[in-house]
């Protein structure tokens, strides 16, 4: 019998770079929806039902919730896992789609992404990056929460563009934050040492239980790119299209991960 899986070391992020690559993602998104002719607004995504206004308004909403924690006092401490973020949302879903719509029909779509981005400028740089912040799926730093907000910009940046057709810019530090926090957390869910992931050149992760693999090559990988791996991660894409695809490689007979995906939601 195996030996019992050991639950992942928790990743350190620089704290720094996480904040330049929220700002510069919202940045090229900012570029990308000032862009946009009146008309596309109203063209789907594949989001649902919400069309492209609505989805620039969640992209407002998410990272106004920056601001919007800071205005509360303080939680005593950090109690949550940041892995244990992308599966914290499901509840919330209805609450977040109605929050979406009301925004959405309440303002300019580019006007609020501004705003939302002043309002980012102003809070940030007198915050300490141990601050401690009210989020889900816990009070969390600061810093861990604005990881999260990586998540959130760049997969929505894949939204936008699969939705309008614009080549939207990905910050590498962004792409590579929420490439390596979602690879966490599929490790966090099916810990264990039978498959390596790969998603180079950022992140590799084992999971899964089964042998302990120590040394050569491993018997079961799985290797993907960044964006593929974020669809995959978020149910943009399932295992099955992405196999098909050709754009994830799958070896070995423990190799088939699609029962742990999606990991967003």
């Amino acid at each position: 019998m195996p030996p019992a899986a050991r639950k992942p070391r928790a990743r350190q992020y620089d704290a720094q770079k996480t904040r330049a690559a929220v700002a510069a993602q919202l940045d090229h998104l900012q570029d990308a929806v000032r862009g946009l002719a009146p008309e596309q607004f109203a063209l789907p995504t594949r989001l649902g039902d919400w069309t492209v206004r609505e989805l620039v308004a969640h992209l407002s909403m998410a990272v106004g919730s920056v601001a919007r924690t800071l205005e509360h006092p303080a939680p005593p401490r950090a109690e949550a896992a940041l892995v244990d973020w992308p599966s914290a949302g499901g509840p919330l879903a209805s609450s977040v789609d109605d929050r979406t719509r009301a925004l959405a029909d309440a303002h300019d779509p580019v006007d609020l992404l501004e705003r939302t981005a002043d309002e980012l400028a102003r809070v940030l740089p007198p915050e300490r990056d141990d601050r401690v912040v009210a989020a889900l799926p816990g009070a969390m730093r600061l810093s861990d929460f604005l990881v999260t907000r990586c998540v959130e910009l760049v997969v929505h940046s894949d939204d936008l563009s699969a939705a309008t057709g614009l080549r939207i810019p990905y910050d590498r530090q962004a792409l590579a934050t929420a490439t390596r926090l979602l690879a966490d957390a599929l490790a966090a869910k099916a810990p264990g040492n039978a498959v390596e992931v790969r998603v180079p050149p950022f992140a590799v992760v084992q999971c899964v239980e089964g042998p302990r693999h120590t040394r050569g090559t491993p018997p079961n990988v799985v290797e993907t790119d960044p964006m593929t791996w974020l669809r995959l991660a978020t149910g943009r894409t399932t295992w099955a299209e992405a196999l098909d695809a050709a754009a994830v490689s799958a070896s070995g007979e423990r190799a088939d991960i699609g029962g742990y995906l999606p990991l967003l939601s």
